[in-house]
């Protein structure tokens, strides 16, 4: 069973702008669901250059969000793992300008990837069988209750996270989202 990891918070400038790029985030993404991978392997995985590859595999690690994996590591191939953590954003009102900006820029990004998982779900998902699960709800709940259940999520998803490593040979990689938002468009208070 896997750990909890760190939980950590994205109030640094350095480390927003080294996820508010599109390849860095199709790098984490590959290591995510692959595992370790080197410059060379990626750059044939993502159709980059090595050169390329290597400047933001050191920005990510640079930035603590990959590591190197030194026993793997030879000569001059490197191999590199995405590093376990529960990553949160500071609230909006906590945040500079710029780092708002960018997590706006990440956002917008990751939109068009999320909508693209949501239709390959819902036009997808006969095919999947019984790896395809959904689940929608409604509640009524505090603010405080809404953290509450939030923290409940997390320990959940940590409970069973793994990385491609410690996987059972029978794993897939599946995507898991969850979000909430008021049901009605009145400004939370």
């Amino acid at each position: 069973m896997a750990n909890r990891p760190t939980i950590r918070q994205l109030s640094d400038p350095g480390a927003h702008k080294a996820l508010g790029h599109p390849l860095r985030q199709r790098i984490l993404r590959h290591l995510g669901i692959n595992g370790p991978a080197t410059s060379t392997t990626l750059a044939r995985a993502l159709g980059e250059n090595t050169g390329t590859l290597s400047y933001h595999l050191r920005q990510l690690e640079h930035n603590g969000f990959i590591e190197e994996i030194p026993e793997q590591s030879t000569g001059r191939e490197r191999w590199w793992r995405q590093i376990s953590a529960d990553l949160r954003w500071p609230p909006a009102g906590e945040m500079d300008e710029e780092s708002q900006k960018l997590l706006d820029e990440i956002t917008e990004f990751k939109v068009d990837q999320e909508l693209e998982l949501a239709r390959r779900f819902f036009t997808d998902h006969r095919r999947y069988g019984e790896w395809a699960k959904a689940s929608r709800g409604l509640t009524h709940l505090t603010r405080e209750e809404l953290d509450e259940f939030f923290e409940a999520y997390m320990e959940l998803l940590s409970r069973f996270r793994r990385t491609p490593e410690d996987a059972s040979p029978s794993a897939r990689p599946i995507f898991l989202r969850f979000f909430t938002m008021p049901a009605s468009e009145d400004p939370p208070s």
